[in-house]
């Protein structure tokens, strides 16, 4: 059994291994093709991601890289859905900063529906909330740059201008030379095309160029320079200054790029041609018409030839396609065969699993019986005590009964029968030998009269148990000075007789208890008559004890028997007390 418990227990490790390493190989995974943009790639991941358990912190990461792949793809309701559920995910683990990034790609993924009627604001006045409670420069200037741009798109330019102004202040803070460039640009081409102030749009160009220079990023993409040249050409054409627009284009020109980058010398010499038309020199501008034409035409080729490209790779696909369907078949094969090796496997695991629990359960079954066997022993005996304490409280009222009627009818009226013939001799003796002897007698007779109303139980009969447990506290109060307040509420009407006498010998048995052990000065007994139950409390003011350290069966305080009593009548007990504040016993009764 030992040697099936340690195989259980390898091979749940074993799972637990395979499924962590699972995530790790996941999470560089993800990283690596978010580096390389291979959006198509991490879309793959989709059901990987969506199995992860919500309670994993990586989650809401995996989540917000497949929103940016689909973003990406222009399927904006399947970014729209993983953005949310990033966005949840973050905020089950209170990350805040990411909270504030998912916010703004919603915002910004909404913003660009430019038809869609959604509750952007909401996601956009949450990343605000948080960026002035943080006071987050990157996300200050990051609202202010997109407020700019949504007022760029909708031709409001005095809007979008603040606003670039005011996200540049904040990236000149952080120091963060990219998006400087871009609002700069962006700037100088709202001052040129808009405003037609071209001195404002070459100023906000230069600067865009002096921080590309003073850029010491690998990343630098030399088509920026290019675009920078180019757009001074424009701004110092638009100017009327053409010498020195010439000059930006020649830089362009002379600028070594991909040769791919065909589209980027077409716009160049377009430029340059109409910059040689204003200035009159038609053969240079026929020498730029005849290049941007070249251009155009190597362009149009390599449309087509990218045509029969895309016609020669779908064969070359279907033929791999029909090579891969027979690979996938054995694929399939030997994935089946291992299914089928897990399956059993793990049918064999359920199976001993189960053996073994029927096994334990038949076990425990017969345990269970022995227990019941003795608990049911234990109650025969107990009901035995319970009888037998019954019998015994019974006979001690009737003995009680019997000597208070004995001493009041038979030595009491023997008694009164003395103290008349007694009273016959007044008179022949001696006077005052005869009022001591009276007085004696006269004592005899008051203490027999006493002991047998102390005695008579029976008062309970005649009185009910309110009335006999007052009539004790008066007593007690007297005797012992203590004070013993009894407080009472719905015991208008008597209760069975015998069930008033266990209740009264319960209180007396607590109340000698309190005397007896707790040093107290105060006592307070409460009898509260729900209909259906009796609620009985004795507080007092004592030195207390705790009740942790007692035993019912051997506490010297006679609460065992007071237990039994109340087991007796189906009511419970219960002990609230520490030292040096007092004691509550709350005792409970069924009617």
């Amino acid at each position: 059994m030992n040697i099936f418990y340690r195989s259980q227990i390898l091979f749940f490790l074993l799972l637990t291994t395979i499924s962590f390493g699972q995530e790790q190989n996941l999470f560089q995974t993800l990283d690596s093709l978010k580096r390389v943009e291979n959006y198509r790639a991490i879309i793959q991941y989709r059901h990987t991601i969506d199995n992860i358990p919500k309670t994993k912190v990586s989650k809401g990461n995996y989540q917000l890289a497949l929103a940016e792949a689909y973003n990406n793809f222009n399927q904006a309701d399947s970014a729209f859905l993983y953005y949310k559920k990033a966005l949840k995910s973050f905020t089950l683990h209170r990350k805040q900063e990411k909270i504030a990034k998912t916010n703004y790609e919603i915002y910004a993924l909404l913003d660009s529906q430019k038809n869609l009627k959604s509750d952007k604001e909401i996601y956009l006045n949450n990343l605000i909330t948080y960026a002035q409670e943080q006071n987050s420069t990157k996300w200050l200037g990051t609202i202010a740059n997109q407020k700019a741009i949504a007022f760029h798109y909708a031709h409001e330019l005095d809007s979008a201008k603040y606003f670039y102004n005011k996200a540049l202040i904040h990236f000149k803070k952080m120091d963060s030379t990219q998006i400087q460039i871009g609002i700069l640009s962006n700037l100088g081409s709202i001052s040129s095309k808009i405003y037609k102030n071209q001195d404002s749009a070459i100023f906000y160009t230069q600067s865009a160029l002096k921080l590309f220079d003073q850029d010491t990023s690998k990343s630098k993409n030399l088509n920026y320079r290019f675009a920078f040249y180019n757009n001074l050409g424009n701004y110092y054409r638009r100017a009327k200054n053409y010498p020195k627009a010439l000059e930006y284009y020649t830089k362009a020109e002379n600028m070594d790029l991909s040769k791919q980058a065909h589209s980027n010398y077409l716009t160049l010499y377009q430029n340059l041609d109409s910059t040689y038309i204003e200035l009159n020199d038609f053969k240079n501008a026929h020498k730029y018409f005849s290049k941007s034409d070249s251009i155009q035409q190597v362009i149009n080729l390599k449309d087509q030839n990218a045509s029969i490209t895309e016609v020669e790779a779908r064969y070359e696909n279907e033929k791999l396609r029909a090579d891969n369907l027979e690979a996938e078949a054995a694929r399939k094969r030997n994935r089946n065969f291992l299914i089928l090796t897990i399956v059993l496997l793990v049918s064999g695991t359920v199976v001993a699993v189960l053996f073994q629990k029927n096994t334990r359960r038949k076990q425990k079954l017969a345990e269970n019986e022995k227990e019941l066997q003795t608990q049911k022993l234990a109650t025969v005996l107990k009901e035995q005590e319970l009888r037998a304490i019954d019998a015994m409280i019974e006979g001690q009222e009737k003995e009680r009964l019997r000597i208070a009627n004995d001493l009041h009818d038979d030595l009491g009226g023997l008694m009164a029968n003395v103290k008349l013939h007694f009273n016959s001799l007044n008179g022949h003796q001696n006077q005052e030998l005869f009022e001591r002897t009276n007085t004696l007698i006269d004592e005899a007779y008051n203490k027999v009269r006493s002991i047998a109303h102390a005695k008579n139980s029976g008062v309970i009969a005649k009185q009910g148990l309110l009335k006999a447990v007052q009539q004790m506290a008066d007593k007690i109060s007297y005797a012992n000075k203590i004070c013993i307040e009894v407080i009472d509420y719905g015991l208008e009407n008597r209760l069975e007789n015998s069930l008033e006498l266990t209740i009264f010998r319960i209180i007396q048995e607590l109340t000698t208890n309190v005397i007896k052990h707790a040093e107290a000065n105060e006592i307070t007994i409460h009898l509260t008559n729900h209909d259906d139950s009796l609620n009985i409390m004795v507080e007092d003011n004592g030195k207390g004890f705790n009740p942790n350290k007692i035993t019912l069966k051997s506490d010297g305080m006679g609460l065992g028997s007071i237990d039994k009593r109340v087991d007796h009548l189906h009511g419970s007990m219960a002990i609230e007390s520490e030292p040096q504040k007092g004691t509550t016993i709350i005792i409970d009764i069924p009617l």
